[in-house]
């Protein structure tokens, strides 16, 4: 009997399958004092209970069953499992524009790792094809893997990698660039490409899923659907986020690269726009722009990229009683510049103060932003703003705390001259910075509620 008959399982669990003479991959129909589940039995993390078997239901959802409860289990087949999606030769169209799949890895491109029960990257654009036809439907599409990471892993390095990857795409000819990344940290990759990459002739969209391929809430297959759609259709030239617009699978939205964040650690429409409002809606028919002042598409290569990225910058969460050495290690570690996310208009307490002089006596770059994510610095309106502006920092404008950090760290790349650096900053390079907000964006366009859906029923014609 092979060692994966059993996989993953362990103690009670173990005995109560060896009991029914059930393997790892048997179609089964299991009787248990609250009813009956017939399903397949799937593999199990080595680290897992052992008083659970998981089967996945006919409905594709997995659940786990206590072996206590388990009265009868009856064997109606068994088929081993295909771990690997087969790829399929992307059929080319001379009339179709071509477009370029950059992989990086996270859940848009991912496989169950029996092994742990994690999600791993795994699955190549060419798998991803093989499981939506309908890209084929849009475009002539050619696919790179740049990396195999979640989303945690991206660094400076694949920032760098990724950027120069666009940039040879672009003076390839592509029409458009889709960027398969994890959701965790997209909108941070989002923010450093919209300076690594400027003045790009074509769209360049990122996206990812918030459910597996092998779920069926996936929503894998759309998001990838509305990303190819919008890099080979769309009239909008600039980096994008694009995911769920609602929770519902009604259609897209186009956020601008660094405007935008992931909100909610499961919603599958976890990415909004923070302080304005998303470029455009898409759908598998259409796209519709929802504002005009977005950088257009163009037939030319003259694409800007400068990768150049100081990694020694962090980023300063302030909470109550923070202690002056959380600053003071930073400084003593060489840091070039601080990002500090701080309370309402931009606030710390007086005990950081020596630490912030003594971070602008030795030449690091501090920024001001705000935890509320909405709003503006305000470091004029209280006495303990001036004083901290006095002490060296600089208010971030609405600049949300990741996308100063990107953007800290690509100013401090190109020049160690502190002015240099801070008119870099506050020159709006992406739409980092704006000059105002809309007075009604935390409800409009971002679906989800009932007056949103009213509002934007009028775009669905």
């Amino acid at each position: 009997m092979a060692s994966d008959d059993y996989k993953g399982y362990r103690g009670e669990a173990l005995s109560t399958l060896k009991n029914f003479d059930a393997l790892v991959w048997s179609d089964v129909e299991i009787k248990t004092s609250r009813g009956s589940y017939t399903g397949i039995i799937l593999p199990r993390s080595e680290t897992a209970d052992p008083l659970h078997v998981v089967i996945k239901l006919r409905s594709g959802y997995n659940i786990g069953i206590a072996v206590s409860k388990i009265q009868n289990i009856k064997i109606t087949g068994r088929k081993e499992a295909h771990y690997k999606i087969p790829e399929k030769a992307f059929p080319y169209d001379p009339k179709k524009p071509n477009v370029k799949l950059l992989g990086t890895g996270g859940t848009i491109a991912s496989r169950l790792d029996y092994r742990t029960g994690a999600v791993i990257p795994a699955f190549s654009p060419g798998e991803l094809y093989g499981s939506v036809p309908e890209l084929a439907d849009i475009c002539n599409l050619e696919t790179e893997k740049l990396y195999g990471v979640f989303s945690e892993n991206m660094g400076p390095e694949q920032w760098r990698g990724t950027a120069e990857a666009i940039g040879r795409e672009i003076e390839k000819g592509v029409q458009g660039i889709v960027i398969g990344h994890g959701t965790d940290t997209m909108h941070h990759t989002a923010a450093i490409l919209s300076f690594m990459v400027q003045n790009s002739p074509v769209p360049i969209v990122m996206v990812g899923s918030q459910r597996s391929s092998d779920r069926p809430s996936s929503d894998a297959a759309l998001n990838l659907q509305h990303s190819v759609k919008t890099a080979a259709e769309s009239d909008i030239a600039e980096v994008m986020v694009c995911m769920f617009g609602p929770t519902s699978d009604t259609y897209g939205l186009l956020h601008r690269g660094t405007r935008v964040r992931k909100m909610h650690s499961s919603y599958r429409s976890t990415f909004r726009t923070i302080g304005d409002i998303p470029i455009a809606m898409v759908s598998t028919e259409k796209i519709t722009p929802i504002r005009t002042d977005y950088k257009k598409r163009r037939n030319d290569k003259n694409v800007i990229i400068n990768t150049a990225f100081e990694e020694k910058v962090s980023i300063v969460y302030y909470y109550p009683n923070m202690k002056p050495d959380i600053i003071d290690s930073l400084i003593d570690n060489d840091y070039k510049g601080i990002v500090i996310a701080g309370t309402g208009l931009g606030h710390v307490n007086k005990p950081l103060y020596p630490a912030l002089k003594r971070a602008k006596e030795k030449g690091i770059a501090v920024y001001m932003t705000v935890q509320t994510l909405w709003g503006y610095v305000q470091m004029y309106v209280y006495d303990t703003g001036r004083d901290m502006m006095e002490l060296g920092v600089i208010p971030g404008e609405n600049m949300l705390p990741e996308v100063g950090y990107m953007k800290l760290g690509w100013a401090l790349g190109q020049t160690n001259d502190l002015e240099k650096v801070r008119d870099i900053m506050m020159t709006p390079i992406a739409g980092e910075i704006t000059e105002r907000e809309p007075s009604n964006g935390y409800l409009i366009f971002q679906g989800g509620i009932p007056e949103v859906e009213e509002f934007i029923s009028k775009y669905r014609k």
